[in-house]
């Protein structure tokens, strides 16, 4: 089994001047959930190396088991250090897609055309796609081979308006992942802030929150049947 996951190669925070990336434990629990079910997994990201890493995600109130453990992993750290360019990856070489959220996707993966088409090409290999966090709102441009919008009609979650009201950043953010997936058509559900939610539909699975991270890498691995 081998999975492809895409992480945010975008570092700056609006105008903000503070920094922001990918949320580490978001990367962390999947990519362990992966590795633990015997998974094959690579790393991926638009400009490829090392990408950034939201420096909030490692302060120690956002630390965890599994953020320790891999921090602690040399092969896992090196094996973040070189990510591969998005551009370069093909469906074809992979069994399912993962990707981390963190607020940087919203900048570039939101708009990313290899990002898009890549999503739209694991849909159509009939292949599973999940997304945690901030990271549903990368669907916002992806398309049905019928040229709706991916989300329309189906049943999804990603960070709620009031989990990103109290990280103080919903004037700062380019869309705000709740209203853009309901604005796009998507049957929006989600649990109590901060709480671990999961919605699974089809081969779309996404998951509402940095806490939702592990429970939406056991899905995905449940429905691969690994």
């Amino acid at each position: 089994m081998k999975i492809l996951m895409v992480l945010t190669s975008h570092d700056k925070l609006g105008d903000t001047g503070r920094k922001t990336g990918f949320w580490l434990e978001e990367l962390a629990a999947p990519y362990y959930a992966f590795k633990d079910a015997g998974a094959e997994t690579t790393l991926a990201s638009p400009k490829g190396g090392n990408p950034p890493l939201d420096p909030k995600s490692n302060e120690p109130d956002f630390q965890t088991e599994q953020t320790h453990r891999f921090e602690a992993d040399a092969e896992a750290t090196a094996h973040l250090a070189s990510t591969v360019r998005l551009d370069s990856v093909s469906q074809a070489d992979y069994d399912a897609v993962f990707y981390p959220g963190g607020h940087g996707p919203l900048w570039d993966l939101a708009e990313d055309k290899n990002s898009i088409a890549l999503i739209e090409a694991f849909l159509a290999a009939n292949k599973h796609v999940a997304l945690v966090c901030h990271a549903p709102g990368v669907l916002r441009h992806v398309k049905t081979p019928e040229g709706k919008p991916l989300v329309e009609g189906r049943k999804v979650t990603g960070f709620t308006n009031s989990e990103e009201e109290a990280v103080g950043l919903t004037q700062i953010v380019p869309f705000l992942v709740e209203d853009e997936l309901i604005a796009k058509g998507g049957i929006y559900s989600k649990g109590a802030d901060w709480s671990s939610y999961v919605v699974s539909d089809g081969l779309l699975i996404t998951g509402q929150n940095p806490t939702s991270s592990a429970a939406t890498a056991a899905q995905l691995i449940k429905q691969l049947g690994a």
